[in-house]
């Protein structure tokens, strides 16, 4: 018999980026399977090159209770001047290879790849500010480049994770409860509030996310599911968010299928016991 584990994605801003790249960070409506995947990968202590093993085989859903409002966030980098601390001041790059070598020997194997782990080095075309006496970096004196993320506002998701193995499930939602790493939705400025672990359920995810409750800020009475199927289901689509690796190397993902479908609670559901 299977079993469904319920996760509850509910905060005042969430970011579910799909295609993003520096000057656009977009958000997709709803959560995607890599995120949910790699947020219960940090509960349970796992590092990014560590194989998924069997979270990468959970059958996925997602049920949008409350589907929120996009926002935009505007951001301006760059342009004008900025002081330079005299900490940054270094000009015996040999003793900025030094102090390179020690922050990579601190911060773990991530500073291996040369592209990350020579970043710390002498600032350049410094000079002398003749207003202020202060020493800035003339190099930082560039046209503003302007950003845009995008959000989710007031949204509130319920994820379903199937799998036979119901032990597995129960370990998820208990490290979903006490993580061993920080948790959040999509970005590292979206913490998650309140509950997130809905309970393991005997049955199939369709049947579990029926037999539950709408979350208490629901906005939707029969809201939109989207369910994860096999190819050859009508009316699938597919979908590039099942993830093969989290390695910050190697990070892969690959196409899955799904299909949308409107749920309505029966009228005995499971109410959440929902803790803000």
């Amino acid at each position: 018999m299977t079993s469904t584990l319920l996760i509850r994605l509910s905060a005042p801003l969430q970011s579910w980026g799909a295609v993003s790249r520096f000057s656009h960070r977009d958000t997709h409506s709803r959560p995607t399977k890599s995120a949910v995947i790699g947020m219960c990968a940090a509960a349970l202590g796992h590092d990014r090159p560590t194989p998924l093993g069997p979270l990468a085989d959970l059958r996925f859903a997602v049920r949008a209770d409350r589907p929120g409002t996009p926002v935009r966030d505007y951001h301006t980098v760059g342009a004008g001047t900025y002081p330079v601390r005299p900490r940054d001041v270094i000009t015996d790059h040999r003793r900025a290879a030094a102090l390179s070598a020690q922050l990579e020997a601190a911060t773990g194997p991530a500073f291996s790849n040369p592209r990350l782990s020579n970043w710390y080095g002498a600032p350049k075309k410094i000079s002398s500010d003749l207003a202020s006496g202060t020493l800035v970096s003339a190099e930082l004196s560039r046209t503003a480049l302007i950003t845009e993320r995008w959000y989710l506002a007031d949204a509130s998701f319920v994820a379903a994770l199937e799998h036979p193995d119901r032990s597995l499930l129960e370990n998820i939602g208990q490290a979903l409860e006490h993580p061993q790493r920080l948790l959040w939705l999509g970005r590292k400025s979206c913490p998650p509030s309140g509950t997130i672990a809905g309970g393991v359920h005997t049955g199939a995810l369709e049947q579990v996310l029926a037999s539950s409750a709408l979350l208490p800020d629901a906005t939707e009475p029969s809201p939109w599911a989207w369910i994860e199927t096999r190819q050859a289901t009508p009316n699938t689509v597919p979908i590039s968010d099942q993830p093969v690796s989290f390695h910050p190397e190697r990070r892969a993902h690959t196409t899955r299928w799904e299909t949308r479908i409107r749920i309505t609670p029966e009228p005995t559901a499971t109410e959440w016991d929902v803790i803000p």
